[in-house]
């Protein structure tokens, strides 16, 4: 089945971001590999959510598809065009259609404007829509987020923590995009006001058939919202598959130890609190073979020395780990 069959809007292949960086005087600069080979596809009115811990390059991958960051290698296409051969009015017309929602609503809008104007300003820049009709589209949005037309000329401070988010999501469709990149839009809300936000934003995805591609470290969030899951570890895919799949059935021991700490109504769902010894390995000195292996139970000598490829499954999911292909886990 074609791109087009499967109405693919953004996929990327092969992704890479490396960045030199200095080590001391006469020291050598090292690389950190904050995205090290990463490859996805998501289609229209559908949801790939990005998991793991904080360093694993999650929020490394949203800068380069919204083209904040060039990738050092790899590609990015969106609805069919090489987003990172793009120049001119193409680039900027594509930049338009990927649109971001940042994690804090308090840091991402200016205190000292009122929320028409930062709701209208990606429309004066980038269009040549009268005031009028920019005030008209700005009010819809406000509306389409569940909040009032007297909210147009009040300033951001005037505003609840989940109503900012409400006003980053109505800027985020200012300019009718086609892709979104939420970059933890609900971790800096109060729970009472997370479901409230998701339950929002997948409204809205499946009015305007907008693809997400929904950042979080909170896997509870992320089988609220979800088609598909990629499960990150130091800069690569470690496990990979619909969302269904990954919750009844997580393969890789490291996605096993996340979805531990995910609490769960259902007891037959709930597994055992996991803890991983040690820490995330530095990304400018990752370890031989698999990154995982110095907190994994099941590794082996081949695990520290050889690093295992991401293998496509029957069941739609991918997964890297040797354990798992030669039958070592106990679960």
């Amino acid at each position: 089945m074609t791109a087009q069959e499967k109405n693919i809007v953004l996929r990327g292949e092969g992704l890479k971001q490396h960045y030199e960086v200095s080590q001391g005087f006469l020291k050598p600069k090292g690389i950190v590999k904050a995205v090290d080979g990463v490859s996805f596809e998501v289609a229209a009115g559908k949801t790939l959510a990005v998991v793991g811990e904080s360093g694993c390059g999650k929020s490394t991958l949203a800068r380069q598809l919204t083209m904040i960051e060039t990738p050092t290698a790899g590609s990015i296409e969106f609805n069919g065009k090489n987003l990172l051969a793009l120049t001119g009015d193409a680039k900027k017309e594509a930049r338009q259609r990927i649109q971001i929602i940042f994690q804090n609503p308090y840091g991402s809008l200016n205190p000292r404007k009122k929320v028409g104007h930062i709701l209208e300003e990606p429309l004066v820049i980038n269009s040549e829509m009268t005031p009028p009709d920019r005030k008209e589209r700005a009010l819809y949005l406000l509306e389409k987020v569940g909040l009032k037309a007297e909210h147009y000329d009040r300033y951001p401070h005037m505003f609840s923590g989940g109503q900012r988010q409400r006003i980053a999501i109505a800027r985020g469709l200012m300019m009718n995009p086609k892709v979104v990149v939420a970059d933890e839009p609900v971790s800096a809300l109060d729970v009472s006001v997370q479901a409230q936000v998701l339950n929002l934003m997948m409204d809205i995805q499946k009015e305007f058939g907008l693809a997400y591609i929904f950042i979080s470290h909170d896997l509870s969030v992320v089988e609220h919202i979800a088609d598909e899951v990629l499960v990150m570890y130091l800069g690569r895919v470690v496990e990979q598959g619909p969302t269904e799949q990954i919750f009844k059935n997580p393969k890789h021991p490291y996605t096993r130890a996340l979805l531990s700490s995910t609490p769960r109504i259902k007891p037959e769902q709930r597994i055992e609190k996991i803890r991983l010894p040690g820490e995330l390995p530095s990304p400018m000195n990752p370890p031989l073979g698999c990154a995982f292996h110095g907190r994994c139970k099941y590794a082996n000598d081949q695990c520290r020395h050889i690093t295992p490829e991401l293998i496509a499954k029957e069941d739609g999911s991918k997964i890297r780990c040797f354990a798992y292909e030669e039958g070592r886990l106990d679960y």
